[in-house]
């Protein structure tokens, strides 16, 4: 049957070619066969120490002709087929809790760079998802220099390119963003390094006693600064926008709290659960309160200041909460 169609729909194509009108946009690239079915419960201390590690839970490993997506929510899933990051997805507050396992084949031919398109077309089809791009003014978080003075210290270290064509090494993984590529490294004396290119080395280390994230950078723009704020949690759920105007690349050190670590969970659809006598607020700190990463900023003259910018986003119209059997 699938043959009978594309055969007809070839032959449609090139009468309407031959009658001088441009041809029909080729047809979306897709899996040859993919499972879909909802995530078993996750184990909540799995996810902590994963986070733990600079990793978000859930996976994505595509191996040869095999694509997973194990423990992702649907806004994870989403933004991977889009190019996005997850907070750049607008759509019912369910999107980050609904978690799916996929397992598919890639037909013949088709490369890691073809899975977002397939991923799209999965969602499509699967979930009946509708989305449109659009650009919103939004409530951000805006990167901008303290009044007691700049204090970065200017890197010295070369610029490091991203080979996009080199093959991933063992503990690599990479991930495309709207803002370009970056390569996540899990390093054998457990910390994580994101490479994002001309946008600096970020290496994340967590520290079990006192229950921080230290951030080291170098050669970071702050661009690429305001980005891992955002995806470490710093940013209490928000987009964190650079708006210092600062050009140039530097050396910096930073240091997350255990209220951040937990808010990057929050926002991704994961509440832990309270233990008996434990605070129940695991809320990040405001912006200038004193918290751990307000103070490293201003170590650096630098601060975080609600604000609000227009960004773009994808928007969510339509999609359903269960997969379509097939």
């Amino acid at each position: 049957m699938r043959m009978r169609i594309l055969a007809g729909t070839m032959c449609v194509a090139t009468a309407v070619f031959a009658a001088g009108q441009p041809p029909t946009a080729p047809p979306a690239k897709t899996f040859e066969v993919a499972s879909v079915r909802k995530s078993p419960p996750p184990d909540m201390r799995k996810i902590v120490e994963v986070l733990r590690e600079g990793r978000r839970p859930g996976t994505q490993r595509i191996e040869g002709s095999r694509a997973t997506f194990s423990y992702e929510s649907l806004k994870q899933l989403i933004a991977y087929g889009y190019k996005l990051r997850d907070y750049e997805v607008e759509g019912p507050d369910w999107l980050a809790t609904d978690r799916m396992e996929i397992a598919a084949k890639l037909p013949d031919g088709a490369t890691e760079n073809d899975v977002p398109e397939m991923m799209r077309a999965l969602l499509a089809e699967r979930f009946k998802l509708q989305a449109h791009n659009e650009t919103r003014d939004v409530p951000v978080l805006g990167l901008l220099p303290a009044k007691n003075g700049l204090k970065l210290t200017e890197s010295k270290a070369p610029i490091e390119e991203l080979d996009l064509n080199a093959e991933l090494k063992p503990g690599e993984s990479r991930m495309d963003t709207v803002s370009g590529p970056v390569l996540v490294t899990r390093n054998p004396n457990g910390t994580t390094t994101y490479h994002l290119g001309t946008r600096g080395v970020f290496t994340l280390t967590y520290d079990q006693e006192a229950h921080t994230m230290e951030l080291a950078a170098k050669g970071m723009s702050m661009s690429g600064l305001a980005m891992m704020i955002t995806t470490l949690g710093g940013g209490q759920g928000r987009e964190v926008v650079d708006m210092t105007g600062i050009q140039g690349r530097y050396d910096a050190t930073l240091e997350f709290s255990q209220a951040d670590l937990m808010q990057s969970l929050k926002s991704m659809g994961i509440e832990l659960p309270v233990r008996p006598g434990a605070a129940a607020d695991s809320s990040a700190s405001e912006p200038g309160d004193g918290g751990n990463l307000s103070a490293s900023l201003s170590h650096l003259g630098l601060k975080l200041e609600r604000s609000h910018a227009a960004v773009p986003r994808l928007i969510v119209d339509h999609v359903e909460a269960d997969p379509i059997e097939q």
